[in-house]
């Protein structure tokens, strides 16, 4: 058995910013996570599929490693994987936490991280050139399989927003994972749990925010955030992959805190999702 804490969308600052329109002290809200979290056990690794910052600032990259690192210390965990997404910039990101794209192993259990941003933008992509580099990995079997770390999941979005700022032409990803050794794909980006089976058995993991959390039941065309965290737990097995979510209770739980009517949902969309084709 192998066993993975998947946490997602930290969103963290530089000290004294806050997310959710100033509302979220979202360093805090992590230490809160993580404390909860204390009696998950021994882990073999933790994965953070993307948007570990909100500002892309160095100290927000810091205080992911010191927070991440010494959770990962403190319960055995020898591998932390991260990966980055569209509110992260490449250049901190790679110099406190390495690179965005890479290949760990854990146990014979091969993790290969994938980098789906795109620059200025929220939605994301994955060009030729690195879904060959993913092939190429994927070549050689693991002895134990292969998990795929992308922050923008193939699976559809649960609201119009994360739909307009989904992964493009995710066909491209399950195809260059057919065939292979790969069992699951470990996303982030929808601030919701979300976990699928694909064609073939591929499991597709979202994990829930630790920042927030994403009403789905929003109105159509809406977009409304309330408080919340949670994680994913992943037990590995020769059965299968089981992902069992994680809701932290924490202050709050619930509150709004925003709303973006269908005007507001669509400029976003105008200024950071996909370009017509």
């Amino acid at each position: 058995m192998t066993r993975l804490l998947h946490l997602s969308d930290t969103h963290l600052m530089a000290p004294g910013g806050r997310h959710g329109g100033g509302r979220v002290d979202t360093t805090a809200v992590l230490r809160h996570v993580l404390a909860s979290l204390a009696g998950v056990g021994p882990l073999d690794a933790v994965v953070v599929s993307g948007d570990v910052s909100d500002d892309g600032s160095t100290a927000s990259y810091e205080t992911a490693r010191d927070l991440v690192g010494g959770f990962a210390r403190e319960h055995g965990a020898g591998v932390v994987a991260w990966a980055m997404g569209n509110h992260d910039l490449a250049e901190p990101f790679t110099r406190v936490l390495g690179p965005t794209r890479c290949v760990h192993d854990v146990g014979g259990l091969r993790l290969v991280v994938l980098d789906s941003s795109v620059p200025r933008f929220g939605y994301g992509v994955l060009e030729e050139e690195q879904l060959e580099h993913l092939r190429g990995v994927l070549a050689e079997p693991a002895p134990r399989g292969t998990l795929v770390v992308v922050h923008h999941s193939p699976l559809p979005a649960p609201t119009v927003l994360h739909e307009g700022l989904r992964l493009q032409e995710p066909h491209r990803l399950l195809e260059a994972v057919a065939g292979t050794d790969v069992r699951a794909v470990l996303s982030g980006h929808y601030h919701h749990p979300y976990v699928a089976t694909l064609p073939g058995g591929l499991t597709a993991v979202v994990a829930p925010g630790v920042a927030n959390r994403t009403d789905v039941l929003v109105p159509g065309g809406s977009e409304r955030a309330v408080r919340g965290s949670g994680a994913c737990l992943l037990d590995v097995d020769d059965a299968g992959v089981r992902a069992t979510v994680l809701s932290v209770a924490g202050p709050g739980d619930g509150e709004e805190l925003f709303v973006l009517p269908p005007d507001v949902v669509q400029r976003i969309l105008d200024a950071e999702g996909a370009p017509a084709r």
